[in-house]
């Protein structure tokens, strides 16, 4: 028989740099890895369009 919980959503998982970790558990730490590393990977996408952009108009306002 399902529980009241179950139909709240489910809390969307955060992260803060530094925060303390003693009180997560094993699941909760993997989960935080999964999302720092989805993370990273979306910042580098990001950087590897901006310095494209950067790259493609410096070649064009050169002298």
């Amino acid at each position: 028989m399902p529980t009241e919980d179950d139909d709240r959503p489910r809390k969307k998982i955060s992260h803060e740099i530094g925060q303390d970790l003693s009180l997560l558990s094993v699941e909760e730490l993997a989960e935080r890895v999964l999302l720092l590393k989805t993370e990273i990977e979306r910042l580098e996408e990001a950087a590897t369009r901006k310095r494209a952009s950067r790259d493609a108009a410096n070649s064009f306002f050169k002298t």
